[in-house]
């Protein structure tokens, strides 16, 4: 393999979307282009496109059509599930977990400032939350619960279905963000789902959120589509991507997750065998094709910028702006310090990814290491383990 060839390992982040979507998404751009709310032949035409596609979804998820809602992100399907329960009940108490993505957490923070409480349960070091932890937190005002199905950052697979045992044990609707995991793990069945099609090979800009039994305010006001839950002309190609994009996922998932936890073992083996190297997340109930850990004495961008270099894109556990450089809320959460997280890096399997790959990625990553490391202002400390005198 050249230096000069390009091979991502970010297929967390999004995933190219598949020939077989692009096909099937085609017509409804510029031949079925017909709005769905219309009664004419080409609103009906889309129409039909539209409820053949919601039909697919709910038989994968285990749903019925009717629960099925098209939004246009993850995010806004986690926002209208949050908010619009809060909004309906106009008070009361929240149960979630310290390790959501963003677009739960700030959620949350925000319906604090509206007057409503969070419980942010912990996790252990492995990354997942305590059934036990989760059954203490509710209280006689809780309104809604959500735990993530699986995280983004370090791949830990929560325990979804005993979570929703206990939440309909409790009287509380449930919700999960399963972005993470459709089409890479099997689903339990829980009151109230999102998912996204860009992490599985789909068009970005289409979500989903699945409900039943749910009371909540829309948060998008207009002509009432989606039965009135989500207004806003239906993206109808988003729709027929996402559809077929699941449809092509669920049916390899088996195979795929098999050979994706291969290249995944072979990956974290590789890269456990530097110099203290240390695993984020558990080894066993994670996704197939998550990859994390945290090298000491190495600053994350950096080693990010400098893989980038070679032709390897990863990512890595602390976001930076102009201002500060803030460390992954779920490293710290495991219980690692800042430094720690901040020497992180994620690196996630997709479909096209080959074992060629991975074995450039261990040829590349370790002099990469080594190189930061010797720039590196802890460069004493390093020495009395092995580094650069």
């Amino acid at each position: 393999m050249s230096p000069m060839d390009r091979v991502y390992f970010d297929h967390a982040a999004t995933t190219p979307v598949r020939e077989e979507v692009l096909e099937a998404m085609q017509p409804y751009f510029s031949e079925k282009y017909g709005n769905a709310s219309s009664l004419h032949s080409f609103g009906q035409e889309a129409r039909e496109a539209l409820e053949t596609s919601r039909a697919t979804v709910a038989k994968l998820i285990g749903a019925n059509p009717e629960e099925v809602i098209f939004t246009g992100s993850g995010t806004e399907s986690n926002n209208t599930i949050l908010k619009g329960t809060a909004f309906h009940k106009k008070k009361g108490h929240i149960i979630t977990s310290a390790i959501e993505h963003p677009c739960v957490l700030n959620v949350c923070k925000w319906l604090e400032t509206r007057g409503f409480d969070v419980t942010y349960l912990p996790v252990n070091n492995e990354g997942i939350v305590s059934p036990g932890d989760f059954a203490n937190a509710f209280r006689n005002d809780t309104i809604i619960a959500s735990v993530m199905t699986a995280n983004n950052e370090i791949g830990s697979i929560q325990p979804i279905e005993e979570l929703q045992k206990i939440a309909s044990e409790k009287g509380v609707p449930f919700h999960t963000d399963a972005v993470q995991g459709f089409g890479k793990i099997p689903l339990a069945r829980t009151d109230a789902l999102t998912v996204s099609a860009h992490k599985l090979y789909g068009p970005k800009g289409v979500g989903v959120l699945c409900t039943k039994g749910i009371d909540f305010d829309p948060l998008l006001h207009g002509g009432g589509h989606e039965t009135g839950r989500r207004s806003g002309t239906e993206n109808v190609a988003g729709a027929v991507g996402f559809a077929r994009a699941a449809e092509l996922a669920f049916a390899e998932m088996g195979k795929e997750a098999k050979r994706q936890t291969a290249l995944r073992d072979q990956l974290i083996d590789g890269l456990l065998a530097i110099d203290r190297t240390h695993l984020n997340g558990p080894r066993e109930k994670r996704l197939p094709n998550n990859v994390n850990v945290w090298f000491e004495f190495i600053e994350g961008e950096a080693l990010v910028l400098m893989l980038d270099g070679e032709g390897i894109a990863a990512s890595t556990g602390s976001a930076c702006s102009q201002k500060e450089l803030k460390a992954s809320h779920a490293l710290l959460a495991l219980g690692l310090e800042a430094h720690q997280a901040h020497g992180s890096l994620r690196m996630t399997i997709g479909r096209p990814t080959t074992e060629k790959e991975v074995d450039y990625a261990l040829e590349k990553i370790p002099p990469v290491v080594q190189r930061l490391r010797k720039m590196s202002p802890f460069k004493k400390e390093y020495a009395g383990f092995g580094g650069e005198k």
